[in-house]
């Protein structure tokens, strides 16, 4: 199987702090969505790179987690996942996305805590999207 291509287009209008932002993705499900200075750095009502990261994180991991539990025999009942992602100024002038946290709730028969928080482990650091980011990525798996 060669490589998998997925696009993205945005575009920007204006200054940095007052322009206006879109985003259009290959699927359409963002389809001129917008986005601002107000809400990456504030608390702006649109999206923003570090929600879309998040979003992104949160749904690479929980799909390879189902796919590490298949592979050894579970099958979830559920997989809940949350990823806040931090992005800092640095020192040096510029931003820095500084943290990336999950947390996954579980309901997944017959499975062992243990064996639960290795396969969840595996999952941080093989989805696709963990190996792209430059920056602490933790997990806190809870088994119900």
């Amino acid at each position: 199987m060669s490589g998998i291509i997925r696009t993205a287009k945005a575009i920007w209008k204006g200054t940095g702090k007052e322009g206006t932002g879109s985003i259009t993705s290959q699927s359409m499900v963002l389809e001129n969505t917008p986005y601002e200075f107000h809400s990456r750095f504030e608390h702006g009502k649109h999206t923003n790179p570090e929600e879309l990261l998040a979003s992104a994180q949160a749904a690479c991991f929980t799909m390879a987690l189902a796919f590490g539990l298949n592979k050894e025999g579970f099958t979830a009942d559920e997989l809940e996942t949350s990823c806040a992602v931090t992005v800092a100024p640095q020192t040096e002038g510029g931003f820095k996305i500084t943290k990336s946290e999950l947390t996954v709730g579980a309901k997944i028969p017959n499975i062992t805590k243990d064996k639960f928080d290795a396969i969840a482990a595996e999952a941080k650091v093989g989805c696709p999207v963990s190996k792209l980011f430059n920056t602490d990525i933790t997990l806190d798996a809870t088994l119900a």
